[in-house]
């Protein structure tokens, strides 16, 4: 499908480090504008916050929840701020939430005159710099990679660059990304094993890369009934409703995997009836990481007598589709199997400033829903038309200069600390739980406080943690010191 990718290896660009903040070679322009930026001092206000859980199923309270702590007054830079409140004081407008909202309002008053008094935008901007910043400092609950420097693609921030229409069919449209688009989409069939007859494009997000699959799927399989567990994604649930298809929502087993006596069940009377079969596997449930057997799927339909051109299996891979294919799994993932698409998401592991990702499917299920669009000089086989072209830009960068080695790395790396900090809590006295496959650590849900202060992630009566790069020792010393003790 493509004859000269820019082919994606290994290829480490040299490195150095400032105050927590990383940059590529020898640009010092940049380097020393960062510093000066990020440089600046303020002190944190005092508050007093009550620490300790909320009563719920899994234990009795760690702390008593009347208990109460101060925090001390500090004076850091940036990089070393531990409060998420405390911006610069000198503008109060942004620690305000009414000003800050009056503050970005965009008039639509031609005649008005701004007051002087009002907040510039470069102000605005800075107090918004600061608070993602502080934010990012205090993240442990989504599946998102912090860890990611970028400033090498910078320059291109300047272009509109727009891949509409399909990734391998040039449109009139001059300023586009087809060429790194197709090397991250060969790169992702090299790795899931799916030779020369292999489709795919560059989402805005794991959610598109699973509305198009499960598309792709009931375009084949006009009158066929979708399945999935009932801790799937909701994005999965979201297409079946916009595409009018008659689903089955299977119960899970108690580790979030589905429930495989059911899901045969289902699976036998469904084949009886000649019914076909579109079913969605996940590879790693959105709380607890639960990654579905497809092997043991794949047994069902072979007893079953259920036919190849029958059924339809998507993955969804939103965040563990990358990272499968490096680890020793007892099912591993890849098109030798019998399986139609994958998804993944570009913004979790890879890591990237903006959501994007990536699905992947045999070409020859693209036949029934491809229509020429004059208008761009392109096929229509996307679900969106224009397509962010500096989202392809940034993965093929993150993937060119990892590499493969690099990858394995990072998942090695965040299997070693998931479980660091399940044994943490564990030996804190707080129930927790892993699946074998998977950085997502599930805990107790803590008080409503500390779940904002880390932003964790909640169902009920339990949080996770899912563990990516930027989760390090560190951090999962502080995050489990503050939960015992309060902040």
């Amino acid at each position: 499908m493509l004859s000269r990718p820019i082919m994606i290896g290994k290829n480490i660009f040299s490195k150095c480090r400032v105050n927590n903040i990383t940059f590529k070679g020898n640009n010092n322009n940049i380097r020393n504008s960062f510093i000066n930026n990020y440089t600046r001092k303020y002190i944190a206000p005092t508050s007093t916050i009550g620490v300790g859980y909320r009563r719920n199923v899994l234990s009795e309270p760690l702390n008593n929840s009347s208990t109460k702590i101060q925090t001390k007054h500090f004076t850091s830079t940036i990089e070393e701020e531990e409060d998420a409140a405390a911006l610069d004081r000198a503008n109060e407008f942004w620690a305000d939430s009414d000003k800050r909202e009056e503050a970005v309002r965009i008039s639509d008053d031609l005649f008005a005159v701004p007051s002087p008094n009002a907040p510039q935008v470069d102000e605005i901007l800075k107090q918004y710099e600061l608070e993602c910043a502080n934010r990012t400092k205090f993240h442990a609950g989504y599946p998102y990679n912090l860890d990611y420097d970028f400033v090498d693609l910078f320059p291109f921030m300047k272009y509109s660059i727009n891949n509409l229409g399909d990734p391998f069919v040039k449109s009139n449209y001059g300023v586009h990304s087809r060429v790194f688009e197709q090397a991250v989409i060969d790169f992702f069939a090299r790795m899931w094993k799916l030779d020369d007859d292999y489709w795919g494009y560059v989402t805005s997000c794991g959610t598109e890369g699973n509305l198009h699959s499960i598309l792709l799927a009931r375009e084949n399989h006009p009158d066929g009934v979708l399945m999935s567990s009932t801790q799937t994604h909701y994005s999965i649930f979201k297409a079946a409703k916009a595409y009018r298809m008659d689903v089955e929502a299977i119960d899970c087993l108690q580790n979030g995997e589905i429930d495989y006596e059911i899901l045969e069940t289902k699976i036998k009377h469904y084949a009886s009836a000649g019914r076909d079969i579109i079913l969605n596997l996940n590879l790693g449930t959105t709380v607890r990481g639960a990654v579905d057997d497809v092997d043991r799927v794949l047994d069902m339909f072979r007893r079953h007598n259920v036919k190849r051109e029958n059924f339809h299996i998507h993955c969804d891979g939103a965040l563990f589709g990358i990272m499968m294919p490096v680890l020793p799994s007892r099912s591993p993932i890849s098109f030798q199997k019998p399986i139609d698409s994958i998804a993944v998401s570009g913004h979790k592991f890879l890591g990237c400033p903006m959501p994007c990702g990536i699905t992947l499917t045999r070409k020859r299920h693209l036949e029934k829903m491809s229509e020429p669009v004059e208008y761009l000089n392109s096929i229509d086989t996307t679900i969106m038309g224009s397509r962010n072209g500096h989202a392809a830009l940034f993965m093929w960068y993150a993937l060119k200069t990892k590499g493969i080695k690099g990858l394995e790395k990072d998942v090695l790396l965040c299997f070693d600390n998931a479980k660091y900090l399940y044994q943490k809590l564990i030996q804190a006295g707080i129930n927790a739980e892993r699946n074998d496959l998977s950085t997502t650590v599930v805990l107790e849900r803590p008080n409503e406080e500390f779940v904002q202060r880390w932003q964790l992630a909640c169902e009920g009566d339990i949080a996770h943690v899912v563990v990516m790069p930027n989760i390090t020792p560190t951090v999962i010393d502080r995050f489990v010191d503050e939960l015992v003790n309060g902040f």
